[in-house]
């Protein structure tokens, strides 16, 4: 019986690396960002045709690449970020498995042109299915220009499982939006298919949110500030009454990467517990700052899990300065009196001179009535009215005119001469039987 084990290809053993770290042309977006990034650019655009499908281009103002450095850099584990083991657990940059350029190249065709800052003349490189197909020196700006064609050219049922290109865009959104907002010292832009979707300058954290994702979100926003021993933690929360069911924007970093972390998104919600409605959510931008041996960001090749050593006290921390922000913007007095102009408000030290004070005594006289005479209280008395002058001056009138509308007799002589001024309305009405 034959030997079963052998060794795949080189080409093979590419492709299904590649299948870990490029699943989609978001994918080589991110990965040709980050390594903008590492390589110190200040300013990086993205330009993206038929969602990736068709080509990917990222153009940099790092520091680029040498002859050398730019065909290396297309060879599996080939990095300039880390040179020992022990480098792995202080980690202070986006990429450093040297797999991105690797996997990339293993199912697209690549273009590179680069030059270094201190040379005149650059290199161009071409790789396809990880074979270089040509190398020579060119003339280019400094820092480096990636173009990606046909991504899964050679993978026909990758490529088949690629979405419309209106899922795919939407996924590069989602990547630039998380690289964006973690680097907003950095100026980027992004095309597709020629048209601008963004133009983010240099900015400060909440106004890069801001520029990404619109001017309503800035009343929303409370600000996250505390540091101990232990993390740093800073950015903001969204006002409870700005909860939604869905379409928050809910983001975590770590030492300026991007991560999904269930446990923490835990702790955040527990803060809102009875602020929001069940079953909705609300946005956050939650930055922490750790020491990098005390994470392990080498668990997933996305690197977009990480795990913590500290992990059940950095939730604690993240619930308590969660409660704390939600509990000043719930209970923010009429008068602040954190300012400079703040009332004295004077502090007795020394309380053996304070008058005593007593309740006040009313008196109170039990015997007074004011509907009668009183021996024992002469000063009340009863009024004297004197009803008798409310009708005087008033001429009498005989027994003949006076007329009664609610008795029994009446004077039928006496009704006839009866003048309408001397009688009210509703008797009128009744003698010119208009009345009931």
């Amino acid at each position: 019986m034959s030997d079963m084990i052998r060794l795949l290809p080189a080409s093979v053993a590419n492709q299904i690396a590649a299948g870990e770290v490029i699943q989609r042309p978001a994918s080589v977006v991110k990965e040709l960002i980050e390594n903008a990034i590492d390589a110190g650019a200040k300013n990086i655009q993205v330009l993206v045709t038929d969602a990736g499908k068709t080509s990917v281009q990222v153009i940099d103002d790092g520091v680029g690449m040498s002859e050398t450095d730019a065909r290396l850099a297309f060879e599996r584990h080939a990095t300039s970020k880390i040179s020992k083991a022990n480098d792995l657990f202080s980690l202070k940059t986006m990429g450093f498995r040297g797999e991105a350029l690797a996997s990339i190249s293993a199912v697209a065709q690549v273009e590179l042109k680069t030059r270094r800052q201190d040379r005149e003349i650059g290199t161009k490189v071409e790789v396809a299915a990880s074979e270089l197909v040509s190398q020579e020196a060119i003339s280019c700006a400094p820092g480096c220009t990636f173009y990606v064609r046909n991504l899964f050219y050679n993978i026909p049922a990758r490529r088949k499982f690629l979405k419309s290109n209106t899922t795919e865009l939407s996924n590069i959104l989602v990547e630039f939006e998380r690289i964006a907002l973690v680097n907003s010292h950095l100026s980027f832009m992004l095309y597709h298919n020629g048209s601008e979707l963004f133009n983010l300058p240099v900015a400060s954290q909440r106004q890069r949110i801001i520029n990404i994702f619109g001017k309503k979100l800035n009343q929303q926003l409370l600000n996250l500030d505390v540091e101990t021993t232990l993390v740093k933690v800073s950015g903001y929360v969204a006002k409870p009454e700005a909860s939604r069911k869905k379409g928050a924007h809910q983001y975590f970093f770590v030492n300026g990467r991007y991560m999904r972390h269930p446990y923490f998104h835990r702790a955040v919600m527990e803060a809102y517990e009875k602020l929001i409605p069940v079953g909705e959510q609300v946005s956050y931008f939650i930055y922490l700052e750790v020491d990098p041996a005390s994470i392990d960001v080498n668990i997933h090749p996305t690197k977009t899990e990480i795990k913590f050593e500290n992990e059940q006290a950095i939730w604690q921390v993240i619930a308590a300065v969660v409660k704390e922000t939600l509990g000043k913007f719930n209970a923010v007095p009429s008068i602040d009196f954190d300012t400079e102009d703040r009332p004295d408000i004077p502090v007795f030290s020394d309380f053996s001179d304070t008058p005593v004070l007593s309740p006040p005594v009313v008196a109170v006289n039990h015997d007074f009535n004011p509907f009668r005479q009183s021996t024992s209280s002469p000063a009340y008395s009863r009024p004297d009215f004197n009803w008798e002058s409310l009708y005087s001056g008033k001429p009498q009138e005989s027994k003949m005119n006076q007329v009664s509308y609610y008795g029994t007799e009446r004077d039928e002589e006496s009704t006839d001469k009866v003048k309408d001024d001397s009688l009210p309305l509703y008797g009128r009405e009744k003698i010119e039987g208009k009345g009931s």
